[in-house]
């Protein structure tokens, strides 16, 4: 048997289906729906997932954007902090995103001044790389003094039980080793970065030779 037949069935579905298309095409003006739905609400809506700023909890929001504006901001259902809840802090998210006293430039403000004045973000990132490297090169140690014995380690060695890293004592009580470090910059994380992030942070200090690197949950 022939599975392309057509039945009498399916032959009086395609008959009513066609005559109520084309008496819906009578009736519609097809170009002006179209032309309304374009000023309807959701038409040309982007939506992006983003996380809430407020505090350390993470939670995931969802955020509409048209023409590069912010529109709302909900809950994420997918996300598995909070499962699409947010508390009134995150609720109220859009809120301090369109207030119009946010800002939007960084500011400077001279040594001596009591006036804010706007700067470019390359200025902004080109300042504070400055002060960060002349901090770190008149705060840089590069030896310590310490009363510790050696470790020896022969990494070399076949054999690990007669050739165990153990500890030489010191004739003159102190000794100077490498640290390449500075005391005068610590670094701060924060508790909505990934573990990439946060990966890429402790690598980025670990780089610039501090020692102090803190969480923000912590404290």
């Amino acid at each position: 048997m022939d599975n392309s037949t057509i039945s009498r069935r399916d032959l009086f579905r395609l008959t009513v289906g066609g005559g109520s298309g084309l008496a819906l095409g009578g009736l519609l003006d097809v170009a002006a729906m179209r032309a309304a739905t374009q000023d309807m609400k959701l038409s040309d809506v982007s939506e992006f997932t983003t996380s809430c700023n407020f505090c350390s909890c993470g939670c995931g929001m969802i955020a509409a954007v048209r023409d590069g504006k912010l529109l709302k901001m909900e809950g994420d259902y997918d996300h598995i902090v909070n499962r699409g809840s947010l508390c009134v802090k995150g609720i109220s998210m859009h809120a301090t995103h369109a207030s119009p006293q946010r800002l939007t430039t960084p500011k400077y403000r001279a040594p001596g001044s009591d006036q804010w004045q706007d700067i470019s973000w390359d200025d902004a990132i080109a300042r504070v790389a400055q002060r960060v490297r002349k901090t770190r090169d008149e705060n840089w140690i590069a030896t310590e003094k310490v009363d510790a014995p050696d470790l020896s380690v022969d990494r070399a060695s076949g054999d690990r039980l007669q050739n165990a890293p153990h500890f030489i004592p010191l004739e003159s009580g102190t000794r100077e080793v490498p640290v390449n470090r500075t005391d005068a910059i610590g670094f701060m994380g924060g508790a909505q970065n990934t573990n990439e992030e946060c990966y890429i942070f402790q690598k980025a200090a670990r780089l610039l030779g501090l020692a102090y690197v803190e969480h923000q949950a912590r404290l």
